[in-house]
């Protein structure tokens, strides 16, 4: 058992739940990057079938979930690039609980949210999709119900295709859209320089929707091909590298299809991909996801710091934002109850 403050806390079937009443629990939903993105096919939902390692990364929001008091969801984020209405996952995260669990809703009522933005908005880095795996784990806890992983993936998967990741985070294989997530060997002790230009961003649909009409022709259309395709993945070198715990391994796998359409698109992500692979500390380089985030990996702190330092230098604009977040073992964790 693990005690935080007034609540005790047990752990079923590898995730924790609330056995004694709170009314306020304050969760870190951390970034992730993509070591592997590749865009197998069509889906009939009109998604991509898709097969992704994906890394959590020390670089956390902080989402602050109590009882509104009212049947009320209420949402509040200071960063003004952050809906604070239903379009905001997090908002339809609770929305999602309230309407599963009636019976809960009906007798706890609403809830207020808080998001602290750390992770910057429109990066590909998931941070959306972290504030709504929290809520989940947020409204979980508040509500008693004794949901398992397995249950809180199934509900994430109903909102977006990052979420079910979001929730447990380490080092995963995603597979269907994203929502399909099997735990590899966890990548500990290595570290990601992040790097976005803070007014650049990205769409995810832009960067699908490009890639489905500049490349459809690769597309594997079979469903055994398509299986054949994700079973390679699953047994395929990135996997190896990942159970060999080699950083060097590991960099050399890097891959990401949507870097295709992104790279020619925007010029400055290009650059700014040629000079992080510059520095000498650098391991690997590539863009997290639909971009534009682009990081590095390094093998320690001050081989981190080192690419930060030469990446200033290099790049002295003062819209280009760095991070130097260390590889996590964990998704949404509970700091605060």
């Amino acid at each position: 058992m693990i005690r935080y403050g007034a609540a005790l806390l047990c752990r079923q079937s590898d995730f924790l739940y609330c056995v004694i009443f709170m009314d306020r629990c304050v969760l870190l939903a951390p970034a992730k990057i993509n070591l592997y993105l590749e865009i197998i096919g069509d889906r009939p939902d009109g998604y991509h079938e898709l097969a992704m390692v994906m890394q959590s990364v020390d670089l956390c929001d902080r989402v602050t979930l109590s009882r509104a008091g009212t049947q009320d969801i209420r949402l509040k984020c200071e960063h003004p690039l952050v809906p604070s209405d239903e379009t905001n996952l997090a908002y339809r995260a609770a929305e999602l609980m309230c309407q599963e669990f009636s019976d809960a809703y009906a007798r706890f009522g609403g809830f207020k949210i808080k998001i602290e933005k750390n992770i910057p908005v429109g990066a590909g880095l998931a941070g959306g999709s972290g504030n709504a795996a929290a809520v989940l784990v947020g409204i979980n806890m508040l509500w008693k119900l004794g949901l398992t992983s397995i249950d809180l993936h199934l509900l994430a998967a109903k909102l977006g295709s990052d979420i079910p990741f979001c929730v447990s985070g380490g080092t995963a294989l995603a597979t269907g859209r994203g929502e399909q997530v099997a735990p590899l060997k966890d990548v500990q002790n290595y570290y990601a320089v992040l790097a976005k230009y803070q007014s650049l961003s990205v769409s995810t649909p832009w960067a699908y929707q490009t890639y489905r009409k500049q490349f459809e022709s690769t597309y594997v259309r079979e469903a055994d091909d398509l299986a054949a395709r994700q079973s390679r993945v699953h047994s395929g070198p990135m996997v190896k590298a990942i159970s060999n715990q080699r950083l060097e391994q590991i960099s050399a796998l890097l891959y990401n299809d949507l870097e295709k359409v992104v790279l020619p698109e925007h010029p400055k992500v290009q650059e700014l991909k040629e000079t992080l692979a510059r520095s000498p500390q650098a391991k690997g380089v590539m863009m997290s996801g639909s971009g534009p985030t682009v990081f590095a990996l390094a093998e320690s702190q001050s081989d981190a710091d080192e690419i930060v330092k030469a990446v200033r230098s290099a790049l002295p604009d003062d819209d280009l934002g760095l991070w130097v977040a260390p590889f996590s073992s964990t998704g949404i964790r509970l700091v605060e109850a």
